[in-house]
């Protein structure tokens, strides 16, 4: 299991790889094992600052591995099995578990991005793109929906008609017109180059404002003004009882001091 991920950390970020590039990253039952288990053994770690999501090989991922999974009746129903309807299974946990990261979580696309892997992708904070990268929400080409949690990040990112659009039809679209639809954050030749540059400047903020941040708006993105508004008191009155919000002031002016790890979030 563990060969289907190369988990790397550098100075409290982390690189969390894809490795499977001689089947272009596609997503086996081992690999959505291995992603979930990535994901909580991240969780555990409270000096972790940000997550970089990337693919070995010429590809992001290619979606799901319809032979091997198909041929397995037992690992399908793994896949989707869940005690509450409400909950992530294990087939949506490998998108909708970056977002319950308490960092932001960074996706480096390249190549093939589709389906399962586009899925992914959606689940992280931020999408960084090559131009020509390709991407699709290719579930209806085998007679399937949507079924990976990628459907939170799209009802937030684009309009109902275009992703209904892109689900139904699987048509393919570049990194370019991934940016025009609100599906990409930024497109770059270089988008592993541009992600680390992006969460090494968020290096330099407080890890509990960017926890804060990331689960205010993920949390109140839509729904009751009131709530939101409430949440903004609760978490700010969390931070200023904290000692990195006096951190982070000390280093404003100048003060070469280091953050404390992140509280709980």
């Amino acid at each position: 299991m563990a060969d289907r991920i190369l988990l790397t950390r550098q100075n409290g970020v982390a690189e969390v790889r894809l490795n499977r590039p001689e089947m272009r990253n596609a997503l086996d039952l081992e690999a959505f094992r291995a992603i979930a288990q990535t994901q909580k053994e991240l969780a555990r770690e409270r000096g972790l600052r940000a997550v970089i999501l990337t693919g070995s090989g010429v590809d992001f991922c290619s979606g799901l591995d319809i032979k091997s999974v198909m041929k397995d009746p037992a690992g399908m129903r793994r896949l989707l099995w869940k005690w509450l309807p409400w909950q992530s299974n294990l087939a949506q946990v490998v998108s909708t578990g970056w977002r319950r990261l308490p960092v932001p979580v960074i996706a480096a696309v390249h190549g093939r991005c589709w389906g399962g892997g586009f899925q992914i992708a959606l689940g992280a904070d931020f999408r960084i793109v090559h131009p020509n990268a390709s991407l699709s929400i290719m579930e209806s080409k085998w007679g399937l929906v949507p079924d990976m949690g990628g459907s939170l990040a799209l009802r937030e990112l684009t309009g109902r008609d275009q992703a209904t659009w892109l689900a139904m039809s699987a048509e393919e679209f570049s990194g370019r017109r991934a940016l025009e639809l609100g599906l990409a954050t930024a497109v770059t030749e270089d988008p592993a180059g541009v992600s680390r540059a992006l969460a090494g400047q968020l290096l330099d903020r407080s890890p509990d404002a960017v926890a804060g941040i990331k689960r205010l708006f993920l949390r109140s993105w839509s729904g009751r003004s009131g709530t939101a508004l409430a949440r903004e008191t609760l978490y700010q009155l969390r931070i200023l009882a904290g000692a990195n919000q006096r951190i982070a002031v000390k280093r404003q002016f100048g003060e070469e001091i280091e953050y404390r790890p992140r509280g709980r979030w």
